[in-house]
């Protein structure tokens, strides 16, 4: 019997999220599609071929979202709107006893700053309830942590280094646009970036590792070392782990751009004032760029997304790359979203249909690698995000 699914966010990867579950009528059944703004929700319900029911919310605030949840009394709320209301939404399914899926970590909005700590102490709370909370069901986090726990089942006796990599090699024709939402994408890669490596958090100054990185179908690339949440706890969960590093790809033109909007001050997260009005910069340039699920029409190229593994299997050492290659056209033919909604929108699809056949089970807060690998790994590619190993590669080649 199929279940119902209540989603919140109705951006570019609430669309992936609506359709991708509306293309699995077996596992979810009904779906509902709630935000701050329903016509964004109709919008897209009127291209779905299944019915689907819309509903405003502020997922601000507790109240309203215990009152949709009520009405609805759905079995998994997925969580795709914005980091900052996170816990909102994790509160509102504590106190309904519903299950309970992200796809980004909790960020207080006067911090750029982000990590598990906030939604992890929600673990013994949700255990006694006896509900499951899964965070980071994108792609990364998400896939990349399940690529690491498959490559630790079948792969490895000890993974000793850990290279995930994000290259997007699309153009959409903007002079300056953002694939993500504009505020938290700019918060992520102007804060200080961070790695781990024997047994401490070494942390540098934004952008400062750069490294020519040579990606699968893509070619040779421009990457910069990020912090991002999925290092936090696959440090945890990954046996004989030495260091773990995240690279994401920029091109000149987007760094010039970024520079001067920091230069001047647009990227600033505090209150400024501006003819007697309060305003935060990176607030109102947001509402100045492109938004990112407008930029799929005109999409060209791929991305590639993967991990790059060093490590021990029966005593010789081992190297490879799990990844996947994602084209942007193909991504808007199917769902009108570019590829990177499309990556984050079908790991979350799946990692809900996981929980709700029971394949992934627990009592509490969980991340994504402390599961059964095998059965995402194979669903990644039955809806669209197919995988490749490729054996030997290194960092550096």
């Amino acid at each position: 019997m199929g279940k119902k699914v209540l989603i919140i966010g109705a951006g570019g990867v609430g669309n992936v999220v609506t359709h991708k579950c509306a293309q699995v009528p077996e596992v979810f059944s009904e779906i509902v599609l709630a935000s701050r703004t329903k016509a964004k929700c109709d919008a897209i319900a009127a291209d779905v071929n299944r019915p689907v029911q819309t509903e405003q919310v502020d997922a601000d605030d507790v109240r309203p979202l215990v009152r949709l949840i009520e009405k609805h009394r759905p079995d998994v709320v997925i969580n795709v709107a914005l980091p900052y209301q996170d816990l909102t939404i994790m509160d509102a399914c504590l106190e309904t006893g519903v299950d309970y899926l992200d796809t980004a970590n909790y960020e207080p909005p006067d911090e750029a700053k982000f990590e598990y700590k906030w939604q992890w102490a929600y673990h013994d709370r949700y255990r006694d309830e006896g509900i499951m909370a899964l965070l980071g069901s994108g792609f990364d986090p998400g896939v990349t942590n399940v690529f690491c726990a498959y490559a630790q089942k079948h792969y490895y006796d000890e993974i000793h280094t850990i290279d995930i990599v994000d290259c997007n090699a699309g153009e959409h024709g903007h002079p300056f646009a953002t694939n993500f939402n504009p505020e938290i994408n700019i918060r992520e890669i102007t804060q200080k970036g961070r790695y781990w490596q024997n047994g401490r958090w070494v942390e540098i100054e934004p952008m400062s590792i750069r490294k020519e990185i040579d990606y699968p179908d893509v070619g040779p690339r421009a990457s910069y070392v990020l912090y991002h949440e999925e290092l936090e706890s696959l440090v945890k969960h990954i046996k004989g782990l030495k260091r773990i590093r995240f690279w994401m790809t920029f091109g000149d033109e987007y760094l010039t751009h970024l520079r001067v909007l920091q230069n001047v001050g647009m990227t600033r997260i505090d209150e400024v004032e501006f003819e007697g009005h309060k305003i935060v910069p990176i607030k109102f340039l947001k509402a100045l760029l492109p938004d990112p699920g407008s930029l799929g029409a005109t999409y060209t190229g791929k991305t590639c997304i993967g991990v790059i593994f060093d490590g021990v299997k029966d005593g010789r050492r081992k190297q490879m790359m799990i990844y996947n290659v994602c084209d942007h056209a193909a991504c808007y033919n199917e769902v009108k979203a570019q590829a990177v909604s499309y990556t984050t929108g079908v790991p979350a699809m799946i990692g809900a249909k996981m929980m709700l056949e029971g394949k992934w089970r627990g009592a509490g807060v969980f991340n994504m690698e402390q599961f059964d690998p095998d059965p995402f790994m194979e669903d990644l590619n039955r809806y669209g995000l197919p995988w490749h190993i490729l054996d030997g590669k290194t960092i550096d080649n």
